[in-house]
């Protein structure tokens, strides 16, 4: 029921990762959540995924989240003549409503909004930042560019605007009925592509309606300048580092990591770090030192979870990307800059609820005690993701009757979800009784071991976590 790490992994399904049987053996070789790209996946396609990853858990018997992450909206040129113009540096180059296909002087923008949220001086953005305009005026249907970075502009390039706001929703016609069809399907958690501001965040929170937890995907400036907003109301961040660096530059994406990984576990939310971590695996079945290095330091930053991209949904060794990286979090996690029993309170101040309070305490008094495990009897799984912010090498059992969290704390680090119904159980001595009965049944402790337990008094209550024991695994 538990893997050797704490860090979890997300992998990407793709044409390299299709079928079942490849579902399993990436499963059984380490991933703890797969993540379907909407942006490369129809609806048809997304709920076959989703029932394969389903058949996998149930011959597993172990619980495995899934992320849908949502296309957004896409900004993109209109045609040119012959597919294709050289823009040089120094030239003027015009952006327009005019439908014709473009040449090396102008281009058709089939975007009204942009014409209007841009202003003399601002950037705009070719084909991931390979071609840089600055805009020197902008008119209802015309904009006037000065090419500050040269080179090859084609048919239907993406542009982007790092230092505009759009004045549009994150969520696309498209990505309103492709996350309808994910929910529909039962998935666990949903990404949000391109968000600019909290109200998207809120948006999507109004039709996931609890159904799936929401993740904000951090790869715009204006995501960045607003990042308290959103986390306060995402449930999960995604340090998106690939359009992060193309909108912000490359030399700023560590320190942003770094920052968004420390500000969103002292919220209590979760944090995967993305985008290009074994990005050699896809041709290679080796990871370079480099990317080995990358990944270890997102481990040793706090980040919840690593994910992996292309390396699984098209590459040539998807398998051993997702081994690979799976030992690197193992070899991380050996070796953290701080003591891995140390008391981390980021947070000032008093305590947020009773759940924190809880949870504050148990990691404290575990660290300092010989406890083989923490189990929480948990409703909706707030209180092992409190817990799972402190560093520690002890697991934390998410003992839960309900599947959707079961299956939601999977990203949670250190925190490995486990069945069982408190409900059942018709006395103390009977919960406790039982309780022992399955952690000895799965081999996650021994008798006579010292176990923290977690729970409410009144049972069953969603956020009603309020008492601490320290228990010996006994079956007298």
């Amino acid at each position: 029921m538990r893997r050797m790490r704490r860090a979890k992994i997300v992998a990407t399904l793709g044409p390299a990762s299709s079928d079942t049987a490849m579902i399993g053996k990436l499963f059984a070789a380490g991933v703890d959540v797969f993540r379907i790209n909407m942006s490369h996946t129809s609806q048809n396609r997304l709920r076959d995924l989703v029932a394969m990853i389903r058949s996998v858990e149930g011959e597993t018997g172990r619980p495995i989240g899934i992320l849908v992450d949502l296309q957004g909206p896409k900004l993109r040129l209109g045609t040119f003549t012959g597919g294709s113009a050289m823009v040089s540096n120094g030239e003027n180059f015009v952006l327009d409503s005019d439908p014709a296909p473009g040449d090396s002087t102008r281009a058709y923008l089939p975007h009204p909004e942009i014409f209007t949220a841009v202003a003399p001086g601002r950037t705009l953005l070719i084909d991931d930042g390979k071609v840089r305009l600055t805009v020197t005026q902008a008119e209802p249907q015309r904009i006037s560019t000065c090419v500050e970075v040269g080179g090859k502009v084609s048919d239907r390039k993406g542009i982007s605007l790092p230092d505009s706001t759009m004045p549009f929703s994150a969520l696309a016609e498209k990505d309103r009925s492709d996350l309808e069809a994910a929910l529909n399907a039962g998935i666990d958690w949903v990404a949000l592509s391109f968000i600019q501001r909290p109200e998207d965040i809120a948006e999507a929170k109004k039709i996931t309606r609890g159904r799936a937890a929401v993740m904000a995907k951090i790869e715009k400036p204006q995501a960045v300048h607003r990042l308290a907003e959103i986390m306060e109301l995402a449930d999960a961040l995604m340090v998106a580092r690939g359009d992060l660096g193309v909108e912000m530059g490359y030399a700023e994406v560590t320190g942003l990591q770094k920052t968004i990984i420390h500000q969103t576990r002292a919220r209590n939310k979760v944090v995967i770090t993305a985008t290009q971590m074994m990005e050699s695996m896809i041709n290679c079945p080796v990871p370079t030192r480099a990317e080995v290095s990358d990944v270890a330091n997102a481990v040793m930053d706090g980040t919840d979870a690593v994910m992996l991209s292309a390396e699984t949904a098209t590459g040539r060794y998807p398998v051993k990307a997702v081994e690979a990286m799976a030992q690197v979090i193992e070899g991380a996690e050996k070796y953290q800059l701080t003591h891995p029993r140390a008391r981390q309170r980021s947070v000032e101040g008093v305590f947020k609820g009773t759940e924190e309070a809880i949870a504050m305490a148990v990691m404290y008094t575990a660290n300092h005690m010989k406890v083989r495990a923490i189990v929480a009897l948990t409703e909706s799984g707030a209180t092992p993701l409190w817990m799972s912010r402190i560093r520690s090498d002890i697991p934390v059992y998410a003992f839960t009757r309900h599947e959707a969290t079961r299956r939601r704390v999977t990203l949670y680090r250190g925190v490995y979800p486990v069945i069982f119904d408190v409900t059942n159980a018709r006395s103390t001595e009977e919960l406790y009784r039982t309780l022992f009965t399955r952690l000895l049944e799965l081999q996650l402790v021994d008798l006579h071991d010292l176990v923290i337990l977690t729970k409410g008094e009144a049972s069953g209550v969603q956020g009603g976590t309020n008492s601490m024991q320290i228990l010996k695994v006994v079956l007298d």
